[in-house]
């Protein structure tokens, strides 16, 4: 798709050419529904990479987040503000499944994003741990954040090499291989396991039915934390309030972001009350974390998604979805969970595809040259995903 001609370089001049020149460029949005600053309409399918899952400028989000503007925007963790408390307790009870009486007793630091939780998950585990036990297994093929420790973390290796040396604290093992996880976790040297339930940016890639609860035993016999990274796959993308759900397992820690605050910045680290209690004041802080507009945000957010039953909504949206992709052209399998879900095509030309669908009016993302990966809102609708399905079919017919 060429982008249109008033999208010149010399109005990116003053941005770090950190990403590539943008295609579109959206103005408004509702819903399932984009719209760019020529007036077309658009699906989207991407949600902000799984970030707006109530869809865009949802009415009550949108409504908390003026009202908070109107009232006070921050004061800085030096003082108490009284949003903060009531949103970690409402995700301590989520942890524990969502229902009442099940909250595990955790404790939050709340930040501003995905990448900065999981720095506070590895120091935390660090403090944890204790000297010599400084050591992570992670996983190939995963993703983590963009921090140096995180990026050292995530286990793509082409991502490392612009920024070598990076942090060495980390041993790199393959997914869902529970063998080598256990040939990797020194006990004398390592004091934790950071895992995704579903690898999301690694291709939507979804482990054996074993492999977390695998985990979990390996890392309560060696005295090890098992950290579940769920800035992707939390709170309700995946059919359960967090992705470990899927399995009857209880992590140490869990991080989140993305779909906490509907697109508001805001991330949270929760941890089991014994592992909090490895931080002191003064150990760890951000700014913003837990300031009062991204925690009204936050509130409003997870209020909707618990009344709207988010999670049974994308298990059923899900399968409808699933089913459509199956059948289209080139299509060669269909994985993942809930509503996030990617297509592995039969070439590596999901560049190609992804283009083809947003010259249509779709937006879909290449997650790896031969797989689309799609995520849309928790609150897309059957007409949605029928009218979506239709243009893929033709994108995937014509790239």
């Amino acid at each position: 798709m060429t982008a249109p001609p008033h999208h010149d370089a010399a109005s990116r001049d003053h941005l770090m050419h950190t990403y590539a020149g943008p295609p579109v460029t959206f103005v408004r949005g509702r819903g399932s529904e984009l719209f760019d600053d020529e007036g077309r309409r658009y699906l989207d399918f991407v949600s902000g990479l799984a970030v707006t899952s109530l869809g865009h400028a949802h009415p009550e989000v949108a409504e908390a987040v003026a009202e908070q503007a109107r009232t006070l925007l921050h004061v800085s963790n030096l003082y108490g503000n009284e949003l903060a408390p009531e949103v970690a307790t409402t995700l301590d009870r989520l942890v524990g499944g969502g229902d009442a009486g099940t909250a595990p007793g955790g404790q939050v630091f709340f930040c501003n994003s995905g990448a900065e939780a999981n720095e506070c998950a590895l120091k935390l585990a660090r403090r944890w741990a204790g000297p010599g036990r400084h050591v992570v297994v992670v996983t190939e093929g995963s993703f983590h954040g963009r921090t140096f420790a995180t990026l050292a973390a995530t286990g793509q290796p082409a991502k490392h090499t612009p920024f070598e040396p990076l942090p060495p604290w980390f041993r790199h093992v393959p997914y869902d291989d529970i063998d080598a996880v256990a040939q990797a976790l020194d006990p004398a040297t390592v004091g934790a396991v950071l895992v995704e339930p579903v690898q999301g940016e690694g291709g939507v890639v979804v482990p054996s039915s074993d492999y977390l609860a695998g985990l979990r035993e390996l890392c309560t016999q060696r005295e090890a934390l098992l950290i579940c990274d769920e800035v992707q796959t939390g709170l309700g993308r995946t059919g359960h309030w967090f992705g470990f759900q899927a399995g009857p397992l209880r992590p140490d820690i869990v991080t989140m972001a993305k779909a906490l605050g509907n697109g508001m910045p805001v991330g949270a680290c929760w941890a089991r009350a014994e592992v909090a209690a490895a931080f002191g004041p003064g150990d760890h802080a951000t700014t913003f974390g837990g300031q009062p507009l991204a925690m009204a945000a936050a509130r409003a957010t997870l209020a909707v998604m618990e009344r709207e039953d988010v999670r049974g909504r994308a298990r059923r949206a899900g399968a409808r979805l699933r089913a459509g992709l199956d059948g289209l052209p080139g299509s060669v399998a269909v994985r993942g969970a809930g509503l996030l879900l990617a297509v592995q095509l039969e070439s590596p030309r999901a560049a190609d595809v992804a283009a083809a669908a947003l010259a249509s009016g779709l937006l879909v993302n290449a997650v790896r040259a031969d797989a689309l990966r799609l995520a849309p809102s928790l609150l897309v609708d059957d007409a949605t995903i029928e009218e979506a399905l239709g243009i893929l079919r033709r994108a995937l017919e014509d790239a």
